[in-house]
């Protein structure tokens, strides 16, 4: 027997009254592209633009999870209502997400205050779900105030994130080369702030050393924002506050500047693009076989036209 949808605007006003189990549907209806995205959509959109999003990657083994785990329970010391996105590899069986949410974050599981859901990749070559941006939206409608999106930290996901967070956290350890990666990885583009985490192993200085002298060779006029380089021991909660507070001087930082504003524009921008280029490869799934290909490709294979006319005509066709 399917199971029975609530009405999205039900859903809606349930999620904005911190119901849980609504939060959770409506993700449930982004991840599986329902019919009824495009409602939910139109329904949340008044109520976003609120949370801080914060985005954590790094390369696997540095303690994102654990740093991310860290920051919720800082976060909601201070009475913030937080939620968390796992962005976690997919598995190949059943595409979902092959890491667990109460297992990584087993501390936070019955906290009222903080809604923490893994998404699958779904072998999405950045290593985000092409849904994270509606998630996202869920999550700011529903009245969090600050929303932490954790990376798997593989292929392009770095670069990713920052198009999506309004401040991107790059964690590094030593004793993993992480100080020649931060060249490789272009990271030095992305990161707001750097955090050095498991800084009581040795060769904490030396990654630190790497790290600011690469930094400092980026170009920056007087006005603007440096990012900070800190040190961290996740897995004994030391550090975390600073890193707080450094989010915290980033987020004052991007109001007064009016960069929070076109960060938020530019996010759009590229969610817009988005859903309009996947709607556009659906119309264009079909055109195999059609018979106005056939005829146009005939042309271009008898010289009486080029490929691009014929795919000017073929897209104004329509």
């Amino acid at each position: 027997m399917p199971r029975r949808t609530a009405p999205v605007a039900e859903l809606v006003e349930r999620a904005r009254n911190r119901d849980s189990r609504s939060v959770a549907r409506l993700i449930s209806l982004v991840e599986d592209e329902s019919p009824l995205l495009r409602e939910v959509m139109a329904a949340l959109a008044p109520h976003a633009g609120h949370a801080h999003i914060v985005g954590i990657t790094g390369s696997p083994g540095v303690g994102k999870s654990t740093s991310t785990s860290a920051l919720v329970s800082a976060y909601r010391a201070t009475g913030k209502r937080v939620g968390v996105l796992a962005v976690d590899p997919s598995s190949p069986f059943s595409g979902g997400a092959l890491l667990g949410d109460r297992v990584r974050m087993q501390d936070h599981a019955t906290d009222a205050g903080v809604f923490i859901r893994s998404m699958a990749s779904r072998g999405h070559l950045g290593g985000l779900a092409w849904t994270t941006p509606q998630a996202l939206r869920v999550l700011d409608a529903a009245g969090f105030d600050v929303v932490l999106v954790e990376t798997v930290g593989v292929g392009q996901s770095e670069v990713e994130i920052a198009g999506m967070a309004d401040t991107t956290l790059v964690l590094l350890a030593p004793g993993m080369g992480d100080g020649i990666q931060a060249a490789k990885a272009g990271i030095l583009e992305v990161g707001d702030i750097y955090v050095v985490n498991k800084a009581d192993r040795d060769g904490v200085q030396n990654v630190t050393r790497d790290l600011r002298a690469m930094l400092a060779l980026a170009e920056r006029t007087p006005d603007s924002w440096v990012p900070p380089i800190l040190k961290t021991v996740a897995s004994r909660n030391e550090g975390i506050d600073e890193v707080v507070a450094a989010i915290e001087d980033r987020l004052t930082w991007m109001r007064g500047n009016g960069v929070l504003v076109e960060r938020r524009r530019s996010r759009a921008r590229d969610e817009v693009e988005a859903i309009a280029m996947t709607a556009l490869r659906a119309r264009f799934a079909h055109l195999h076989g059609d018979a106005r290909l056939d005829v146009l490709a005939a042309k271009v294979a008898d010289g009486d036209t080029d490929p691009y006319a014929a795919a000017d005509e073929l897209i104004a066709a329509l």
